[in-house]
C-alpha cells in the first residue's frame, strides 16, 4: 500500500471513530426497494424518521427502523448521559449498496429455463447532531 493510500485509510478510520452509525449486511430485500425507504428518511430528525418508518406500509421500513434504533443506541453509548431528543439528532447519511445475488432457475416454455435473481443489499445509516446555528436561522 502506498503512503498516500495508507494516510487516506487512516484518516477514514479516525473519522469513523467520531461518527455513530449502524450497518445491516446481506438484507434479503432488493436495493431498489430499500432505497425508496432510505430516501424517505434521509436528512430527517430521528424522532420524525422513526414515526415515518413505523407507519410506513413497506416491508423494508421494518428493517430500516430496527437499524435506526441501533444507530441511536450506538450514539447514546458514545455520548453517555445525553439524550437524543435534546441534541437534535438527524439521519445524516444512508447508503444502500447491492450485496450478493442468489441465482435460481424457473421453468419456462419449450424446455427452457429463465434465470431469477434474488437480490440483497447492505445498508449503512449514520446519525449525527444538527448544528443549532442552522436551526435558528
Amino acid at each position: 500500500m502506498g503512503a498516500r493510500k495508507k494516510n487516506a485509510a487512516l484518516a477514514a478510520k479516525e473519522a469513523k471513530k467520531t461518527k455513530s452509525f449502524a450497518m445491516l449486511r446481506n438484507c434479503p430485500t432488493s436495493p431498489r426497494k430499500m432505497r425508496l425507504v432510505a430516501d424517505m428518511i434521509r436528512g430527517e430528525e430521528v424522532s420524525k424518521a422513526l414515526s415515518m418508518l413505523q407507519y410506513s406500509p413497506k416491508e423494508a421500513s421494518n428493517r430500516m427502523e430496527k437499524l435506526l434504533r441501533s444507530a441511536i443506541a450506538n450514539w447514546e453509548a458514545k455520548n453517555e448521559g445525553e439524550r437524543p431528543e435534546d441534541n437534535h439528532l438527524v439521519v445524516s447519511e444512508v447508503k444502500v449498496d447491492s450485496a450478493r445475488m442468489l441465482k435460481r432457475l424457473r421453468p419456462a416454455p419449450q424446455g427452457r429455463g429463465h434465470r431469477i435473481r434474488k437480490r440483497s443489499n447492505h445498508v449503512t445509516l449514520t446519525v449525527d447532531r444538527l448544528n443549532v446555528e442552522n436551526i435558528t436561522k
